[in-house]
């Protein structure tokens, strides 16, 4: 990932309604949530939610899929994962020991068919 695809993503993170609409979409995976369920569900306008999910979407950390009459957004895990190895990539100067921590915290979320949910 490239410097400026990862300072997007953060911007489009940097706001309330955005970070609390990727955060439902990650909750909802794979399945998605339509749209304007996404507005009824942070009470926001349908425009309103078309622009921040449009802005989340051109960040590379949402994508969507027309199913029928409605738009299915979900929250694009290999974007994401992209931003997160960006971010460690250099994590404490190659010393394994200091991320160690880190890494230790992350595990319980990213471990498929683990029963230790995430801290939030």
């Amino acid at each position: 990932m490239e410097s400026k695809n990862a300072i997007a993503a953060l911007a489009a993170l940097a706001q309330t309604t955005r970070l609390e609409t990727f955060r439902l979409l990650v909750k909802a995976e794979p399945e998605g949530i339509p749209a304007g369920e996404l507005a009824r569900m942070m009470d926001i306008p349908q425009n309103t939610m078309s622009a921040h999910l449009a802005t989340l979407a051109r960040a590379g950390i949402v994508k969507s899929e027309r199913q029928s009459r409605s738009i299915i957004y979900r929250a694009d895990l290999e974007g994401f994962r992209e931003l997160t190895l960006f971010l460690l990539k250099d994590c404490c100067g190659g010393n394994a020991e200091l991320c160690a921590p880190l890494i230790a915290d992350l595990t319980p979320c990213c471990v498929p068919g683990s029963s230790e949910p995430c801290a939030n």
